[in-house]
C-alpha cells in the first residue's frame, strides 16, 4: 500500500487518442505543459495523487480490487469515501499503460432529492449536475480544476445516466455505478447485463440513504443478495467507524443511530 506513483500514467509520454476539446483548449494545456505538439499527455504535468486507505474497510477494498481481482460492492455508512476509492481504484487501472481497460464509465440514476422542476438547455447541460460529485473527485486527484473535463475529453471517462443504459454494450471498461440506493432492481438488473468483455464493475451506496419508495427500494436488497452470491464479487460493508469526511459527521452520524433514527 505504500507504492510511490501507482496512479500515474506511465513512465514517458502516454499516447491517447484526441478527444472533444477544441483547438483553443488543447493550446491552452500545451501551453501549461500538459500536452505535447502531438496531443500526447505529459506524465510530469498530469498525474494522480497518492492516495492510502484511511480505515481497514478501505484497505480491504484496496486489496480485493488490486491482488485478487474482484468486482466490488461497496456500501455502507455516508462518508466513508466509498464513491471517492472506487474512481480512484477505477481511474489507476484506465492509466496503467498496459491495462486493456480504455476508460471509467460512472452510472448514474439521475433521480433528484426533491423535484426541482424544469431544467433548461441540452441533455448535457441537464446532466452536469449530477456529475459534480466525480469532477470534484477528478479535479482533487489530479491536483487541478479541470482535471475531469481533461479526462472526459479525452474519452478516459464517460458519464450515463441508467436511462440511456439500454440497448448498449460495456466492452474494455470500468464501471462504477454510483449511488446505486436511488435505482430499483430494473435500473441495476440493466446496468449489469450491459457489461460486455473486459469489463470490471464498482458498485457504491447505501440503502439506508434511499429517495425510493420502500417498494421500489427492496429492489436493492434483492440486487444486493444475488450479488452476494456471485464469487467474482466482494462486499464490503462500511459502518460509523470507518466515515472520514469530518468529525462531525461522524458525531452525527454516530448519534443518530445510538438515538434510533436510521
Amino acid at each position: 500500500m505504500e507504492r510511490q506513483g501507482w496512479c500515474e500514467i506511465g513512465n514517458g509520454w502516454t499516447k491517447l487518442k484526441q478527444g472533444r476539446m477544441t483547438k483553443r483548449e488543447q493550446r491552452a494545456l500545451r501551453h501549461q505543459g500538459v500536452l505535447d505538439t502531438d496531443n500526447k499527455i505529459n506524465v510530469g504535468k498530469f498525474n494522480c495523487k497518492d492516495v492510502h486507505p484511511l480505515t481497514e474497510n478501505q484497505k480491504a477494498a484496496f486489496v480485493a480490487y488490486q491482488q485478487k481481482g474482484y468486482n466490488l460492492l461497496l456500501h455502507g455508512s455516508a462518508g466513508t469515501g466509498k464513491t471517492y476509492v472506487g474512481m480512484y481504484l477505477a481511474l489507476q487501472d484506465v492509466l496503467d499503460e498496459e491495462s486493456s481497460y480504455k476508460k471509467v464509465v460512472i452510472v448514474r440514476s439521475a433521480v433528484p432529492t426533491r423535484d426541482i422542476g424544469f431544467l433548461p438547455g441540452s441533455v448535457e447541460e441537464k446532466l452536469k449536475i449530477y456529475e459534480q460529485p466525480y469532477t470534484a473527485i477528478a479535479n482533487d486527484l489530479f491536483k487541478r480544476g479541470d482535471g475531469y473535463d481533461i479526462l472526459k475529453n479525452k474519452f478516459m471517462v464517460e458519464f450515463v445516466p441508467t436511462s440511456f443504459i439500454r440497448g448498449t454494450t460495456l466492452n474494455d471498461c470500468i464501471v462504477l455505478v454510483d449511488e446505486i440506493n436511488n435505482m430499483t432492481f430494473h435500473e441495476l438488473d440493466s446496468v449489469i447485463t450491459r457489461l460486455g468483455k473486459r469489463t470490471r464493475l464498482i458498485l457504491c451506496g447505501d440503502f439506508r440513504q434511499s429517495d425510493l419508495t420502500r417498494s421500489e427500494s427492496d429492489g436493492l436488497v434483492k440486487f444486493m443478495n444475488i450479488v452476494n452470491n456471485m464469487e467474482s464479487f466482494y462486499t464490503i460493508e462500511y459502518t460509523k467507524e470507518d466515515i472520514v469526511r469530518s468529525g462531525l459527521v461522524k458525531q452525527y452520524i454516530i448519534t443518530k443511530e445510538e438515538m434510533g433514527y436510521v
